[in-house]
Formats: C-alpha cells, sequence, structure tokens
C-alpha cells in the first residue's frame, strides 16, 4: 500500500460497498448480521481483536451497532449488514501493490478497494492485527465511517506489521 493519499472518489466506494453487503449475507436494512469470523488468528491477534471489540463506537455513519452471528469478538456490525468489520483478518495481496488506493484517517492508514458490487472493502495497514471494514453501496458516499473506527484501532492496535 502506498503512503501518499488519492482522493476518495463516490463510484468506486459505492462498488465495493455493495459486495460488502453480499459477504455479510445479509440485507443493509437488517437487524442482525450474518458475519463469517476470520479463521483463527494467532492468540495476540485474537487478544488485540478483543480489546478493539470492546471499544468500537455503538454508532458508525449514523447506523446503529447490531449484533453480529454468530457472536465473536472478531466481528461487529452496524445497520444490519451495512458496514460489517472484522478483525484478524489475513494480510490482503492487493496490500502489497504501489497502485493501489489507500488513505489515512486519524493516523490509521488503509488500503481501499472498490468492489464490482459497488461496496468498499477498507483493510487497515501497518497494525498488529489486520482489520477489515465492509460498506455496503448504499453507505459508500466517503470515507467519514473510518474516524470513530480509526480511533478504536489506534487505541488498542498497535502499530507493526501483522503475523498473518
Amino acid at each position: 500500500m502506498s503512503r501518499h493519499r488519492r482522493p476518495f472518489s463516490l463510484p468506486a466506494a459505492l462498488t465495493a460497498l455493495a459486495a460488502s453487503a453480499a459477504v455479510a449475507g445479509c440485507s443493509p436494512g437488517g437487524s442482525e448480521a450474518r458475519v463469517e469470523p476470520p479463521s483463527a488468528p494467532p492468540a495476540d491477534v485474537a487478544g488485540l481483536c478483543a480489546a478493539l471489540h470492546k471499544e468500537l463506537p455503538e454508532t458508525v455513519a449514523s447506523l446503529d451497532r447490531a449484533p453480529a452471528l454468530p457472536k465473536s469478538d472478531l466481528t461487529a456490525a452496524w445497520g444490519g449488514s451495512a458496514i460489517v468489520l472484522r478483525c484478524g483478518v489475513g494480510k490482503p495481496v492487493k496490500m502489497l501493490d504501489p497502485k493501489q488506493d489507500g488513505i489515512e484517517v486519524n493516523g490509521v492508514g488503509w488500503l481501499v478497494e472498490r468492489l464490482d458490487d459497488g461496496g468498499v472493502r477498507f483493510t487497515t495497514g501497518l497494525r498488529m492485527a489486520y482489520t477489515e471494514v465492509l460498506v455496503d453501496k448504499e453507505h459508500a458516499t466517503d470515507a467519514g465511517m473510518l474516524v470513530g473506527l480509526s480511533a478504536a484501532i489506534a487505541k488498542t492496535v498497535p502499530v507493526g506489521i501483522a503475523s498473518s
């Protein structure tokens, strides 16, 4: 992931968000979200994810936190499956491509991937646990939803390079 900042474009962001809703397995308006937790991360990463889970905001982009099923310290959701977080994911292959889009929000670097369905996938970089945030097409209008999430990540997940 390059360290330069490119403008976050609305149409591309919308593409990635829609894909996230499909991955989550629920419609964005639902009261709960089916979120597949990442496969068992190393114990140190799981501990960081548990600490992050406790610090996550109750609202993101004006959407209330929703139950993520199955219940896990590795996952969270807002607005049903409109915004879905998974902590402890593997390092995205695209993170090695210097041409990929990246942004920085509150000191946390994010890889930005536009998805075919109009949604966006954001993945943290240079942190001891990779965290992925999938945003559906409807809510992928800007990266503002990352402000509260970045604050929680900066507080609980140290800067460094994750082992997975």
